[in-house]
């Protein structure tokens, strides 16, 4: 009786650690967020973990919660990098308005895309977003003036921040990692705040069930404009935190390999989980950098760990340890 009687407390308990886990996700992640830069021995990666991962779950807002899969995501993350770089090199503005320069030029682009794009389904809407996004690479491309072309844009260099009486110096790497873990647990929240929202509600039922969401009353064309911009919002933060951490911004941040890194995290972590797309950015460069010492063929490696993980875990690595709870 007491093994029985321990089995059933146990079983009992997980749903409601698994309820007090989605209740407080965003605490927990921020802690998560935080804790992490200290694991990793190199600070530069963990700096990418996190702006990789923040760029997922910017794509992880239209791909797992409202179901439309785009190619086209590297013109929001290289969209959002390329407004910082701009306004801070050529304008001279300060770090945080080139930040919120970012952020800004994200959403305007994906506003436009996706005013475009939300018009076609599945496999079209694809292809749309992917055109779409390569109409904005060759257009960076030929703008030498201010983007650099084929050089990329350069001289995006922070030094110092200032912030009131402090002065935080940016070139150190650890003091770089957690500013951008600042700027990661904000999103994190307002993300949080998103999907607990009745337009969160909303973005789910047009994903489940698009013809019952439009009896509904739902607006299913107006849910997925909104819902892109605010995708376009979180990859053009990502991209603008890219700009500051490598003090360039190359050309390769607008190109169709951008946008497939984005879904191969998001589907390495768990499509339609809040944590999975740092989870899968995690898993990623975490991989490529390791093997990479061995070989010079990593790409292959993670490309047959990227397999296996559609094979056998099509949940993602997060995702599928959250089923495991449940069960």
């Amino acid at each position: 009786m007491d093994g029985a009687g321990s089995t059933v407390a146990v079983h009992a308990a997980r749903p409601d650690l698994l309820a007090f886990a989605t209740r407080h996700r965003a605490t927990l992640a921020a802690v998560a967020v935080l804790v992490f830069p200290a694991l990793l021995p190199f600070k530069a990666v963990a700096a990418d973990v996190l702006v990789y991962g923040l760029f997922a779950l910017g794509f992880n807002l239209v791909y797992g919660y409202l179901g439309l899969l785009s190619f086209g995501h590297a013109a929001l993350f290289g969209g959002g990098a390329y407004a910082c770089g701009i306004v801070f090199t050529r304008f001279g503005v300060p770090w945080w308005a080139a930040v919120g320069a970012g952020v800004a030029g994200g959403a305007v682009i994906a506003a436009v895309i996706g005013a475009l794009a939300i018009r076609t389904r599945g496999i079209y809407f694809a292809m749309v977003t992917l055109a779409l996004a390569q109409c904005v690479y060759y257009a960076a491309y030929e703008a030498e003036g201010w983007t650099g072309g084929e050089n990329g844009l350069r001289g995006v260099d922070v030094s110092a921040i200032t912030l009131g009486p402090w002065h935080v110096d940016f070139v150190n790497p650890l003091t770089r990692v957690y500013v951008i873990a600042a700027f990661v647990v904000v999103a994190l929240f307002a993300v949080s705040r998103v999907l607990a929202s009745p337009f969160g509600a909303a973005m789910e039922a047009v994903r489940e069930n698009e013809a019952r969401a439009r009896a509904c009353g739902f607006d299913v064309r107006a849910t997925r404009w909104l819902a892109f911009v605010l995708s376009g919002a979180v990859c053009g933060l990502a991209g603008a935190l890219h700009a500051l951490t490598i003090g360039i911004v190359p050309v390769e941040t607008l190109t169709y390999t951008t946008s497939g890194l984005v879904v191969m995290m998001t589907l390495l972590g768990g499509m339609g989980t809040y944590f999975g797309p740092f989870i899968g950015a995690a898993v990623f460069l975490l991989l490529e950098n390791l093997v990479s010492l061995w070989t010079v063929h990593w790409q292959l490696v993670v490309g047959l760990a990227f397999i296996a993980c559609v094979l056998f875990f099509p949940r993602g690595v997060w995702g599928t340890l959250l089923a495991g709870l449940r069960r």
